[in-house]
């Protein structure tokens, strides 16, 4: 799973078959003290999530037509599947 904040929308006016109906949405990754981490990702949106949000993202093919209810959309890989309201970080002194 990665942790990601939503940095844009996609719009398309063409798609596969597979995609029509779903929110597709850019995902930019964090490390752990929320600083973007790696290059962004494209998602599909399993939970109604926008821009600005903090989120939880699979990026596996089975876990993302799960979280969309499709198992049979193959071409599914990666999936909001959880909109964070915050992290919580223990630090051991």
């Amino acid at each position: 799973m990665i942790v990601g904040r939503v940095v844009a929308n996609v719009v398309s006016t063409e798609k596969h078959p597979q995609y029509v109906g779903y929110k597709l949405l850019m995902v930019q990754p964090l490390d752990a003290a929320g600083q973007p981490k790696g290059k962004p990702l494209l998602a599909l949106d399993g939970v109604q999530a926008g821009i600005g949000d903090t989120v939880l993202v699979v990026d596996e093919g089975g876990s993302a037509r799960s979280v969309m209810g499709d198992e049979k959309a193959l071409t599914i890989r990666t999936a909001i599947c959880g909109i964070i309201d915050r992290i919580d970080i223990e630090v051991n002194t």
